[in-house]
């Protein structure tokens, strides 16, 4: 456990409040899928999970793409594949969006084209009689200084002017890039040892008035009870082109429920 909470309480701004219609009986969490060319074998669980899925909605909580680089992009090919899929989900149930550290620039655009909800991040989810906090989980990685201070330099609204007032072709060779180097990768990521930071994220919890935080970013899914009868929920990254790694947290109002993703049986 590491100190910083007055750090993470100004490093997030207070949550928007989400309420769920009485008549929905599921919501699905999933994050960190980091959805690229290079892996069709999670685009293809994705797009099944979400075809068969009887969920009211699903909240991605960052980290969808791989990278994006403006929502110019979606009528790259894979882009376009990927905003298929989301229409076609957005069609049958909610579907809502939070940026992640490698997806920031998602905008209106893209959300649009997808027929999906923007999740600000935090969100303070109101739903079967929980008020859950939900984030990226990024900005409460307190300990990583290093990337605090990328993070602040490239949520600037002068760096993404400038970044975004590239041409496309400069903005995806950048992509590019810094899918080959890892050095650029692990600046976009920060040091993934790190872990959110347990006081602040409590000291947000408090604030919200909630007493589960379900977050993703730290590729360390799981469950963990926290002092005063909280309780953190971690999301599992997507991998199904490597590391045969996916999972859906599934709240009803019988309580959460880790699952593996539906498909065509």
């Amino acid at each position: 456990m590491s100190g910083g909470a007055g750090a993470g309480a100004a490093a997030l701004p207070p949550p928007a409040p989400y309420v769920a219609p009485a008549h929905w009986r599921a919501i699905e969490f999933i994050s960190d899928l980091h959805l690229a060319e290079a892996m069709p074998a999670t685009l293809a669980a994705f797009a099944a999970h979400l075809a068969h899925t009887d969920a009211d909605a699903v909240f991605i909580l960052g980290d969808l793409f791989e990278l994006w680089v403006g929502d110019d992009a979606r009528h790259e090919p894979f882009a376009e594949r990927c905003v298929q899929v989301l229409a076609a989900a957005s069609a049958q149930r909610t579907m809502a969006v939070m940026v992640g550290n490698r997806d920031f620039l998602i905008g209106p655009g893209l959300l649009a084209a997808c027929g999906a909800a923007a999740l600000p991040d935090p969100t303070l989810l109101e739903a079967f009689g929980q008020r859950v906090l939900l984030t990226h989980g990024d900005a409460l990685c307190l300990a990583d200084h290093a990337y605090q201070a990328f993070r602040r330099q490239v949520r600037d609204p002068a760096w993404l002017s400038t970044f975004l007032a590239r041409p496309l072709d400069e903005r995806l060779a950048f992509a590019r890039q810094i899918r080959q180097a890892s050095d650029t990768r692990r600046q976009f990521d920060g040091d993934m040892a790190a872990d959110v930071d347990t006081q602040a994220a409590i000291v947000l919890l408090r604030d919200a008035g909630s007493r589960t935080l379900v977050h993703g970013h730290t590729h360390r899914p799981g469950t963990e009870a926290w002092p005063g009868g909280l309780v953190r929920h971690v999301l599992s990254d997507w991998d199904l082109d490597g590391a045969a790694r996916a999972e859906v947290l599934r709240l009803t109002r019988e309580g959460f429920v880790r699952l593996s993703p539906r498909h065509a049986s």
